[in-house]
């Protein structure tokens, strides 16, 4: 009986030490630390490593050639060994309020910090994030204030012909109330998915925010997936956990314009909104935008707002489905609606800024009401959350 017990025993704190290493496997160090003069600090252990470095988008950029030509992206910065093997880098300047990403470099090898749980996916990149107070900082942090939901919803496309997921935010009260609401169809980039707004984006936060702050009407937020060929999110459907990618087919040739159809159908069949031109708007990032830009055009009454952030302008599209032909005719016509708001925004150094500029031009030779919005920097997500923050405040007027 003694040796059972014994046994029992042994089993047991086996068991528990298994069940107990996630909560015992860290590192007693804090990283990243932001300082009261916001200034911060960040650490990594490794005490065998020849050279650590660590990149993010707090750092000065530096030009890389892409496909999509030269982009800017973070550049890096060298940390330095101290007692320990615990590594160390202090930002020389104060960091302006933002939502931050960073990740370490250890001897070449791209790595998250093991000592900040707080990481973010964008296609197949994962990082660290961060967030320095203040404004808009503030606006992409949970705060004291009343909650919208966010949730994951299927819906069958018979076009398609398999079911397919979306993400929808409803505003706090949703719930518990009887009451219609204006829905705003946010659209994502190449390589992102119905998680990108929410994730990267903080639109449930920003909306919370804006929304007690009294700047932005309640509104629901519709977040779809805007490649057709994905059921869902990477890791999230029936195919199982592969690597995402941008190189996914049917992006930009139609067939998200032509089946949007079902997507507003779905929305207005299950959730309380309000089904009319002036309490619809629809915009999206970079591919979104285009997408934003197509399905306004094709479909000139039943989109008041229209936001174009960053959008993708491609002209030689034109050729390649009904959808994108006779662009200006479509325009004529989508213009003569009078929509309330056209707003396009983009970066000084975005690498479609170019593209905006042609497509502005478009627009003013037919003296076409739009507003355009300029910020610093490129195609980042620093720029697009500020993009969505301003034109939440500017819908259902």
């Amino acid at each position: 009986m003694k040796k059972l017990n014994l046994l029992l025993s042994a089993l047991f704190i086996s068991l528990t030490c298994s069940a107990q290493e996630s909560l015992w496997g860290g590192q007693n160090i804090t990283s990243p630390e932001i300082h009261p003069n916001n200034t911060v600090t960040f650490r990594f252990h490794a005490p065998k490593a020849v050279q650590v470095k660590v990149t993010g988008d707090f750092l000065p950029t530096v030009k890389m050639d892409t496909q999509f030509g030269k982009v800017d992206v973070p550049g890096y910065a060298e940390l330095k060994e101290g007692k320990n093997g615990v590594w160390e880098y202090t930002t020389p300047q104060p960091l302006a309020s933002e939502l931050y990403n960073y990740s370490f470099i250890v001897d070449g090898l791209k790595v998250t910090d093991p000592n900040n749980v707080y990481v973010s996916r964008d296609v197949a990149s994962v990082f660290n994030i961060f967030i320095v107070k203040g404004e808009p900082g503030d606006l992409y942090s949970v705060n004291k204030v009343p909650h919208g939901t966010v949730t994951k919803r299927w819906y069958h496309s018979d076009a398609l012909g398999y079911d397919r997921r979306l993400t929808v935010y409803t505003p706090a009260g949703y719930e518990n109330s009887n009451k219609r609401y204006p829905v705003l169809y946010l659209l994502h980039g190449m390589g992102g998915d119905e998680d990108a707004w929410t994730t990267l984006g903080r639109t449930a936060q920003i909306m919370d925010n804006l929304i007690a702050q009294g700047k932005a009407e309640p509104m629901i937020v519709v977040m779809p997936n805007g490649n057709v060929d994905q059921e869902a999110a990477p890791g999230e459907s029936s195919l199982g956990m592969y690597k995402p990618t941008m190189n996914l087919p049917r992006t930009m040739e139609g067939t998200m314009e032509t089946t949007f159809p079902e997507i507003m159908k779905f929305i207005e069949k299950n959730y309380r909104v309000e089904n009319k031109k002036s309490r619809r708007a629809i915009a999206g990032l970079s591919m979104g935008g285009y997408h934003s830009l197509h399905i306004s055009k094709e479909y000139p009454d039943k989109f008041d707002y229209v936001g174009l952030f960053s959008a993708a302008i491609l002209p030689d599209k034109e050729k390649d489905s009904d959808i994108y032909k006779n662009m200006e005719e479509k325009l004529a016509k989508q213009f003569s609606k009078a929509p309330k708001l056209y707003w396009i925004a983009i970066g000084k150094t975005d690498f479609l800024y170019d593209a905006n500029v042609e497509y502005r031009k478009l627009l003013d030779k037919h003296n076409y009401k739009y507003v355009y919005r300029e910020s610093d920097g490129g195609h980042i997500w620093r720029n697009w959350r500020i993009y969505l923050s301003e034109f939440a405040t500017m819908i259902f007027k």
